[in-house]
């Protein structure tokens, strides 16, 4: 059987309004354009499982609206939810908001989502060769702690990605370093490279995050319609983008993620499950909505049309 690709992080309801821009201080705007999308880790696992992984959520999920809406979106594609949910508070809500540029806001409640426990995660059964992603997110607050604990309980060839999110360099230098120890994968936008390595650009942050994780650590480093770096085996490869005319950024860093441990699931090697994730984010930034990662076969379909080739950058 394929390796599983198992999320422990939150859960949430987007709810998204499109504006022209953001108010000041103590101002007003007139939004747009309104919806309601299950969103949070469920963006990665929908991507995931779009690419073909079998996929299990082994966070918490609440019990209201919001939580049926979230179980109602994985069961649509499939997907499995292992913890039981927690009793009389319902899941939480990411309020989005989205300007004409694509470029979003976030203001994030915290709720059942963060009522996790070493028991509950451990309900999702990982076995030696699945793929256990983690986020930086998930790494404050009331999940910190079981979090630390379960993954420090994980058998050594389960394979810990760590998506650290602009809240892991804001982490206790220690809490960092422990993470890091236990990290098979790192991936994530230059940006958040930058805050940890203090290196501009992706060939160059990608080796110094490498060398901060277990032994044969892997990074992958994108800049959006840049494409991404890849730190393997010791040599560093640029893996070209694909630019779009993007519509809705909200989860291209997500589907990126998903479409990548998926392809790894599957036997590929990390170049191609990144340039495979680098399509699936340019493909989906042209569509509104947090969760709308393009299956395999459009994935697909779009190499056929564009493949530049990688280009290696050190030794």
């Amino acid at each position: 059987m394929a390796p599983r690709v198992i999320h422990t992080a939150q859960a949430l309801v987007d709810e998204v309004v499109e504006v022209p821009g953001l108010p000041e201080r103590g101002g007003n705007v007139m939004a747009g354009a309104h919806y309601l999308y299950a969103g949070g880790a469920v963006n990665i696992l929908i991507a995931a499982a779009r690419s073909g992984a079998a996929c299990v959520h082994a966070g918490a999920l609440g019990t209201g609206p919001n939580a049926d809406l979230v179980r109602s979106a994985l069961a649509a594609e499939g997907i499995a939810w292992s913890a039981p949910p927690v009793a009389d508070l319902d899941t939480g809500v990411c309020f989005v908001m989205i300007e004409p540029s694509a470029e979003r806001t976030f203001v994030t409640t915290q709720s059942a989502e963060r009522r996790i426990s070493v028991e509950s995660l451990q309900t999702s059964d990982p076995q030696p060769g699945d793929i256990v992603c983690v986020s930086g997110f998930s790494l404050v607050g009331m999940t910190r702690d079981p979090l630390v604990a379960w993954l420090h309980g994980l058998h050594d060839d389960v394979v810990v990605v760590l998506d650290p999110g602009a809240a892991f360099a804001e982490l206790d230098f220690a809490l960092r370093t422990e993470v890091l120890a236990m990290t098979d994968v790192w991936t994530s936008n230059a940006a958040e490279a930058l805050d940890v390595t203090g290196l501009p650009g992706m060939a160059e942050s990608v080796v110094a995050v490498a060398a901060l994780l277990r032994p044969e650590g892997v990074a992958i480093v994108r800049d959006g319609p840049k494409g991404c770096a890849v730190h393997v085996g010791g040599v560093t490869t640029e893996l070209p983008g694909y630019p779009q005319t993007p519509v809705d950024t909200n989860g291209a860093g997500d589907t990126h993620t998903g479409t990548l441990t998926a392809c790894r699931a599957a036997g590929m090697e990390w170049l191609e499950a990144a340039r495979r994730a680098n399509v699936a984010g340019a493909i989906k930034v042209t569509r509104r909505g947090p969760a709308t990662a393009p299956t395999a076969d459009e994935i697909d379909a779009f190499l056929r049309e564009h493949d530049p080739t990688p280009r290696r950058v050190n030794t």
